[in-house]
């Protein structure tokens, strides 16, 4: 594995295992309304483009639904109350990143997760280990366009030689690739490496330990 002196991780599927509380508030909106549940599987297909268009794959109709707003608002709450419910980071994580800043490397996370969850989340877990944690937010365009890392490393100060992306899915090869940045892959996300494959995906980790295994 290259040495690179930059990591900027996706969050759900590559630092933390989300799943289950994302497919729990998925399913609390959903029984609100009255309208049919979702699998773990379905919603693991959903995830990847922020909670707006999760619920738009979730909800029949999608933004068609005449209380398409009320569902995705009635997410977004019980998802901030319940979002430490059962994630947790995956086994390996925390120890990596640890290592990563002894070894002075700069650490940060860049979601399509709503703002305040990904701060909260990257504060509880991983405390001063992630430097930098952006999320969804007004004026500023989400993943996969390039604007959340751009502004990641413009708060670490750092530029873009030297910097690695960190994701589990098709569309963190698409930000990496927007953002002329190199993409490492993780297998133990939402996607799966034949997925990974078949959207461009060339860099492979099965565990997290491997990116400390430099060259």
């Amino acid at each position: 594995m290259k040495e690179y002196s930059t990591y900027i991780f996706d969050l759900d599927g590559t630092l933390l295992s989300t799943l289950d509380d994302l497919a729990a508030s998925t399913n609390y909106a959903l029984r609100t309304f009255h309208l049919p549940e979702r699998t773990i599987d379905e919603v693991r297909r959903f995830v990847g483009n922020g909670v707006r268009k999760l619920m738009e794959r979730a909800v029949p109709e999608g933004e068609q639904h005449p209380e398409f707003e009320q569902i995705l608002d009635t997410f977004r709450q019980h998802y901030l109350v319940h979002s430490l419910d059962a994630t947790c980071p995956y086994e390996g994580i925390v120890e990596v990143l640890s290592a990563l800043r002894q070894r002075g490397k700069r650490v940060a996370v860049v979601s399509n997760k709503f703002y305040a969850a990904t701060a909260e989340l990257c504060r509880h877990f991983f405390g001063d280990m992630v430097e930098v944690a952006i999320g969804e937010r007004e004026g500023i365009r989400k993943k996969p366009a390039p604007d959340t890392v751009l502004e990641a490393l413009r708060q670490l100060g750092v530029g873009k030689e030297g910097a690695v992306y960190v994701g589990d899915s098709e569309v963190d090869l698409e930000t990496a690739s927007n953002c002329s940045l190199p993409c490492i892959s993780v297998l133990w996300g939402f996607r799966d490496r034949d997925f990974l494959l078949a959207h461009g995906a060339t860099t492979f980790i099965s565990s997290p330990a491997e990116l400390l295994d430099v060259s």
